[in-house]
């Protein structure tokens, strides 16, 4: 296999025209792709100077085998699974002439991949920087007792709350930018239908996002309750509310993603029906190589790994 058996375009329709099937074809596996590149496609008919983003393909006896993009915005490359000879292949283009990338997110195997060949290839150190859990519903099973109250969705009067929580769970989980209402719209969570659990007298007390529909797939994201009312089973309540929504609607795969240390939110989510698909991870790819004499950075702990995005 050659670097350049890898195939590279700045076209999302070319892109496309070749890999759509492809996506489709593992929903779960594949669910941030497919909500990505669709929220890149819609956004190119809006803002068709957005800023380039790198595609790629692998391809084998005409079949699509890999895809990978680059985003302009963070820099990170987003890979489906490969095997390692593909990824060192992959590394090996991406380390030739052009914008190198800032990071990689992959499931476990195809990112520690990509971040050794990436290594062997530049003399940088990756440093792992975020670790989640894909998760993939089986039978929806609501959690006993079940607080009282009702899921409501959030209508257009709920946008300042919305705004607030999901800055508030961005904080949590250590994403960087800070939301407000100018900054929405260019947010990952601003094409997201938001449902509320609400108390008998119409409060409030957790709140979970989902994603449209693709190949029958929708991520659960994010899910918040405020620290102080955290405890009471509303994330289990409002949680089951927007995956019995996503199956009502026809989805076939409804997934989510937990931070792995984070035991009460992992089991709550095993008792509703979430099954663990595989872990993924994250790696900083932009610590140059250290210079003779000394040390290297020492990567962090899985403890103290930014946390996913995830429910509480």
């Amino acid at each position: 296999m050659r670097p350049d058996d890898w195939h590279l375009t700045e076209d999302l329709d070319e892109f496309l025209a070749h890999t759509d099937a492809f996506l489709r074809s593992r929903p779960t596996l594949h669910n941030t792709p497919l909500t990505t590149i669709e929220k890149l496609r819609r956004r190119a008919a809006e803002a068709p100077d957005a800023g380039p983003t790198v595609f790629g393909r692998l391809e084998s006896g005409g079949e699509v085998r890999a895809v990978f993009y680059r985003l302009a915005s963070s820099g990170r490359v987003t890979l489906t699974p490969l095997s390692a000879e593909e990824a060192d292949t992959l590394a090996a283009r991406l380390a030739g002439p052009g914008p190198t990338p800032s990071g990689v997110i992959a499931d476990h195997d195809t990112a520690t991949a990509f971040a050794q060949a990436w290594q062997r290839h530049t003399g940088s150190v990756p440093v792992r920087d975020w670790w989640g859990r894909l998760h993939r519903l089986g039978t929806l099973t609501p959690p006993e007792p079940r607080p009282e109250g009702r899921g409501r969705i959030a209508a257009e009067a709920d946008q300042e709350q919305v705004i607030r929580w999901c800055a508030e769970f961005a904080a949590d989980v250590g994403e960087a930018p800070a939301l407000d209402a100018a900054a929405w719209a260019g947010t990952r969570f601003a094409d997201k239908r938001f449902t509320f659990w609400e108390t008998p007298d119409g409060s409030p007390v957790s709140m979970a996002g989902s994603t449209p529909m693709l190949a029958g797939m929708i991520r659960v994201d994010p899910v918040y309750t405020p620290a102080h009312l955290r405890g009471r089973g509303y994330a289990g309540a409002v949680t089951v509310q927007v995956s019995r929504a996503a199956l009502e609607a026809g989805a076939t795969d409804v997934v989510l993603f937990t931070n792995p240390v984070n035991r009460t939110s992992n089991a709550l989510y095993r008792r509703i029906g979430y099954v663990p698909v595989t872990d993924f991870m994250g790696y900083d790819l932009s610590r140059a190589a250290p210079e003779a004499g000394r040390p290297r950075s020492r990567p962090r702990s899985p403890g103290a790994t930014r946390p996913v995005r995830g429910g509480r």
